[in-house]
């Protein structure tokens, strides 16, 4: 099994094209990644047969009938899809670029649709974020040292670099 959860980010072609030459290869996706994460919609790609094992023991209704009419018109408009994921990694690159030029930030490069970055007080620069108003993930405990900034909107982006550089100070 294999999670591409953030391969629409990466530039590598996926494992998808192995699927025929590897009967038993299950690729997990999903649409939370690229801006529908509220559809909490996922997919399964594999062989057929696999498909059919799967369905058996899949409850009947798993996901409800709203999230599955706009998942499918998102998947069928894959020009806004590619917009979407294009806005995320041109600001990606930019996010990191600032991160970097931030004097007590060391940002490390990514392929999804975060940055990981490093600090001297994590705890306390992420309490500090947190009153600000500005959400990041604390790894504590997973890569210590770290936080970890899901790529917003150019405006989202901007105001946590704001609120970042006055908190690391």
């Amino acid at each position: 099994m294999v999670d591409e959860a953030y391969h629409p980010f990466a530039g590598a072609r996926g494992f998808i094209p192995m699927i025929r030459d590897y009967e038993h290869l299950l690729i997990m996706r999903t649409l939370s990644k690229v801006g529908l994460a509220g559809l909490r919609v996922g997919f399964l790609i594999a062989g057929e047969e696999i498909i059919r094992e799967v369905n058996k023991v899949r409850l009947p209704f798993n996901l409800n009938s709203l999230s599955q009419a706009i998942a499918l018109d998102a998947l069928k408009n894959k020009k806004v899809l590619r917009r979407n994921i294009q806005l995320i990694i041109s600001e990606r690159g930019r996010l990191f670029r600032e991160l970097f030029r931030t004097k007590g930030i060391m940002p490390y490069p990514s392929e999804a649709n975060f940055i990981l970055f490093k600090v001297a007080e994590p705890d306390r620069v992420y309490e500090n974020l947190l009153k600000r108003g500005v959400l990041v993930r604390n790894m504590k405990g997973v890569v210590d040292g770290c936080l970890r900034v899901t790529v917003g909107t150019p405006e989202e982006n901007k105001v946590f670099l704001k609120a970042l550089r006055i908190v690391v100070k």
